[in-house]
């Protein structure tokens, strides 16, 4: 029997109690224009923490995408951070409405995850993924390969949940974790990864197909 999954993330159920409360309380007094705008909060909320299930390709090679939203930048890179090599870095950019949950590009065991506390700037831009706030976690394939993807917060979103830990042992597509309120996921993988995205392109958590590991 498949096991039923809420479409909602869990860390979203207090802003969505909350904006529901807000607005019980003003449709009670009768502050109509009030109670109105507390409703459609509490939709977006609602929206915000979507969590639908995705269909996972399948294949051993292949990469999905850990986020929904936009190509920012494909390029190569010496990475000296996480798995400090020559890769690919892909960058992608989540608005407030896209969903947040972010998933697992390829099966691995986690082998490091690093949090750093830094600003807030606006997740789009080069200062914001140099020092913003992250959460890196750098997995080991079976193939001997390691590649990593880095949580980094926006301007709006004050707030990484990282749902994995060292040793873990992740599958294609599975969720580890989310940001709230706009953000960035970037995306450091081998060079022997033949890739079949471009910059300006919309990519779907868990669905789309970033490229195949040769």
């Amino acid at each position: 029997m498949k096991e039923q999954h809420i479409p909602v993330a869990k860390e979203g159920y207090p802003f969505i109690a909350l904006a529901a409360f807000v607005t019980i309380i003003f449709s009670l007094l009768d502050y109509d224009i009030i109670a109105f705008s507390a409703m459609l909060l509490t939709i977006f909320v609602l929206y915000f923490f979507r969590d639908p299930d995705r269909i996972i390709p399948e294949g051993e090679d292949v990469f999905v995408s850990p986020a929904d939203g936009k190509i920012l930048l494909v390029e190569k890179v010496y990475d000296d951070r996480f798995v400090h090599e020559h890769v690919y870095k892909i960058s992608i950019f989540m608005n407030v409405f896209n969903v947040h949950v972010n998933r697992t590009p390829f099966p691995g065991e986690v082998e490091s995850i690093i949090y750093s506390p830094g600003r807030f700037y606006s997740a789009n831009t080069e200062r914001g993924a140099m020092e913003n706030e992250f959460c890196a976690v750098t997995l080991s394939t079976g193939s001997e390969h390691r590649y990593a993807v880095v949580q980094v917060a926006g301007l709006i979103a004050r707030r990484i949940v990282c749902w994995a830990t060292r040793g873990d042992s992740l599958n294609r597509g599975q969720r580890f974790g989310l940001i709230r309120f706009g953000s960035r996921v970037d995306l450091y993988l081998p060079l022997k990864t033949q890739l079949e995205i471009s910059p300006g392109q919309k990519v779907r958590a868990g669905e789309t197909v970033l490229g195949y590991l040769s």
